[in-house]
């Protein structure tokens, strides 16, 4: 009844693809938890300083494991150098611009926006390396940013707050900065292994948050009251190191084209957990934003 072939990661799509929607889910949780922590009052260097610090110790735990299963690469100084400048692209400064525009966005709204990556990495590509942008393309780029503008426009009604627009534009700002690390990560992933790679790009991210920190605020501002450090504790858990390892193995069970649409599920979850954890409305208006933007999000993933 039974067969006794020995079972491989493309037997098993099932469990790649739970474990790339949980990724998601820990993804979307993230601006949750810093919502959730600046009720008290935290600024947002401070809130990401402690993400990083309590988040090192489990990429330097990743480094170890890889080269004790033999997974050392020898990197060149030009890669070493890439591998930091990536870090610091997509970790440094796509989180700092990220926790800074959380500051005066709803966490729906920042996810959405966040999720424009895919359409700068067409263009970053377009203008640095002469890819062609197709008609397929260009739908794609009109229903996103069409439907941000619907979700910006049905937030700036309910709020009248004109910071939406900088919050943003912040969180615009970081997803340029993760598509920059995107293109610029494919050489260095093929060479170290994703694992490998995320854990040495997000030291020198953690490296650079905690430098700032210290240049720019005083120590004692890392003494906040117990829940922020239960917050920065799970994101640096559930929102950083566990999604980052469930997406690489998920990736390598169902592939990168399936993981990118099971990924789609993020702004949604992310909405509705801001509905039920920080009671941000959800209107006909937000919905209709939000599907525009995913429907261009996937026209553009689908592309080979």
């Amino acid at each position: 009844m039974f067969s006794n072939r020995r079972l491989t990661a493309t037997d098993s799509p099932l469990l790649g693809q739970i474990l790339v929607l949980l990724a998601a889910t820990g993804f979307s949780a993230k601006a949750i938890l810093v919502k959730l922590a600046y009720v008290y009052h935290v600024n947002a260097v401070t809130l990401l300083a402690l993400r990083m610090l309590l988040s090192l110790p489990f990429f330097l735990a990743m480094v170890l494991w890889s080269r004790r299963q033999g997974q050392e690469t020898p990197l060149t100084r030009r890669e070493w150098v890439l591998v930091g400048v990536m870090g610091l692209s997509g970790y440094y400064l796509a989180s700092l611009f990220d926790f800074l525009g959380l500051q005066y966005i709803s966490a729906g709204l920042e996810r959405l926006i966040l999720f424009l990556y895919p359409t700068f990495v067409v263009m970053i590509s377009a203008v640095f390396f002469h890819r062609r942008i197709t008609r397929r393309d260009v739908i794609a780029l009109l229903l996103s940013y069409a439907g941000i503008a619907l979700v910006v426009w049905h937030d700036l009604k309910i709020n009248h707050d004109k910071d939406i627009v900088l919050g943003g534009l912040l969180v615009l700002a970081s997803a340029i900065f993760f598509a920059v690390y995107m293109v610029g990560s494919g050489a260095l992933v093929q060479k170290l292994g994703s694992m490998r790679y995320t854990a040495y790009a997000s030291i020198a991210s953690c490296l650079a948050v905690i430098l700032q920190f210290v240049l720019t605020h005083d120590i004692k501002e890392l003494e906040q009251p117990m829940p922020v450090y239960g917050y920065a504790l799970a994101m640096a858990i559930f929102s950083t190191v566990l999604p980052v390892l469930l997406m690489s193995e998920g990736i390598r069970r169902v592939g990168s084209s399936a993981a990118s649409m099971i990924g789609t599920v993020g702004p949604v979850l992310t909405i509705g957990m801001g509905y039920a954890f920080l009671h941000e409305s959800v209107t006909l208006l937000q919905t209709a934003g939000v599907i525009l933007v995913l429907a261009g999000v996937v026209v553009i993933s689908r592309q080979k």
